[in-house]
């Protein structure tokens, strides 16, 4: 606690009583405003971690690093949101694997089975040397994409379904 004291400003601690008192943001960040209005060291009555920790509902590490980040960054660092690793890409079976799996799914199962699963799909990608590894859901996504179903009775890409017309009235 001693190592990262807050002190406010006049101004900034109004800002962040205004941001509390209309309660429009988002609630990280409104808790970690609370969190440097009760750690302020100039409003005269300093919480210790715990306290402020049991008052708000949150973990001693989150208080400690809303006062680190206030003291090395500033106000509007304190109270947003901390940076965030890059996202992997979206879609991980591109092009050719994705034909490959399409073409395994549709072949016939393996000996013993009366379909292929997501699971065996991706089992046979990792031992074809296709991918590293790659989950079930990946491999379900893949095939979603594609419209083909590894569970249907018969091999093959499955078409969409007619829906019934609704058009029609009841028959009297």
């Amino acid at each position: 606690m001693d190592k990262y004291r807050v002190t406010l400003t006049e101004e900034e601690r109004a800002e962040l009583q205004h941001l509390v008192s209309t309660g429009k943001a988002a609630a990280r960040k409104l808790a970690h405003a609370r969190i440097l209005l009760l750690a302020d060291t100039r409003a005269g009555q300093e919480h210790s971690d715990e306290r402020i920790a049991d008052a708000l509902g949150v973990s001693l590490r989150t208080i400690a690093r809303v006062r680190q980040r206030f003291v090395i960054d500033g106000v509007q660092a304190a109270i947003s949101r901390g940076p965030q690793p890059p996202r992997p890409d979206k879609i991980k079976i591109k092009g050719d694997i994705e034909q490959r799996l399409v073409r395994l799914a549709c072949s016939d199962p393996p000996q013993g089975r009366c379909h292929w699963t997501p699971q065996l799909l991706a089992d046979e990608l990792v031992v074809l040397g296709l991918a590293e590894s790659i989950s079930t859901e990946t491999v379900r996504q893949a095939l979603k994409r594609t419209t083909s179903s590894p569970g249907s009775s018969r091999p093959g890409a499955s078409r969409p379904r007619p829906t019934p017309s609704t058009s029609g009235g009841w028959r009297t």
